[in-house]
């Protein structure tokens, strides 16, 4: 299976950054390299690609602040007939 989910405080600049760097590396129709906090995995989009969005606002009565978030996710399918075909090689 594999799974590379990381996380990490960043300026909006760095993220914007990052964000099109992806966008170049989707647009190019070469592989995609995704890497934070310090481990990386290449992956290589099939079409079609699905993309999800999300925007949200958790607050409940007393709260002082609300967290809100951005969730992006793009998902497509790959023929994998064993799990080696099928697992992610993370990088850390």
């Amino acid at each position: 299976m594999g799974e590379l989910e990381t996380e990490a405080e960043q300026s909006r600049a760095e993220i914007a950054r990052y964000l099109r760097n992806l966008a170049d590396q989707l647009d190019s129709g070469d592989d995609v390299t995704l890497e934070l906090g310090g481990a990386a995995v290449d992956l290589n989009p099939t079409e079609p690609v699905t993309f999800k969005l999300e925007g949200e606002s958790d607050w409940s009565e007393g709260d002082t602040e609300a967290k809100q978030s951005i969730e992006f996710e793009l998902v497509w399918w790959r023929d994998a007939r064993t799990a080696d075909e099928g697992t992610l090689d993370v990088r850390e």
